[in-house]
């Protein structure tokens, strides 16, 4: 027995096979790491931020090593939840180089408060609606938290991701 696709079915199969391969291009796009522009490292080098006990953290000290920038809140159940992932990473890691840094898109008082009872290891920035700013120009469209950035120790972008970190995100970063 022949299969023969009448001339409707063969135009209808080349629409649907169109119209997936285009959302498989949109998928990938959206998902690509792009690097990041000289202007927006340039940005990113030069910010500074209070951090909780009143000093000064200048991103400037943390370029030329791999670094985590982590953007959270103390509202965020999922932000809170991956502190201690983050933490533990970085006590295992920062002996071969790597940094992490988060930034709390919050009021500073509530950072402090919630800081006193779970401390990290980390740094810690007290970032507001300026850090709410540079996670879109680091590639968080849609502003959610948390949202992390990994940077290579050349400043390329490694990874991002919007939403909970999990370990296996934390191991693909030292690969």
């Amino acid at each position: 027995m022949t299969f023969r696709l009448s001339r409707r079915h063969a135009v209808l199969a080349g629409v649907a096979v169109a119209a997936g391969l285009a959302g498989v291009g949109v998928a990938l796009k959206r998902h690509a790491l792009s690097a990041l522009s000289p202007e927006v490292l340039q940005e990113l080098w030069a910010m500074e931020f209070e951090m909780p006990d009143g000093q000064v953290m200048k991103l400037s000290a943390f370029q030329g090593k791999p670094l985590v920038i982590n953007f959270w809140a103390t509202w965020c159940p999922p932000c809170i939840e991956e502190m201690p992932l983050l933490d533990a990473f970085y006590q295992q890691n920062s002996s071969n180089g790597w940094q992490v840094v988060g930034l709390a898109i919050d009021q500073p008082s509530r950072v402090r408060q919630f800081l006193t009872q779970h401390a990290v290891s980390y740094p810690v920035g007290l970032a507001g609606l300026t850090g709410t700013a540079l996670g879109t120009q680091l590639g968080n469209d849609q502003g959610g938290l948390p949202f992390t950035v990994v940077l290579d120790a050349q400043s390329g972008l490694k990874a991002r991701k919007l939403g909970k970190l999990s370990e296996d995100d934390l191991k693909n970063w030292l690969l």
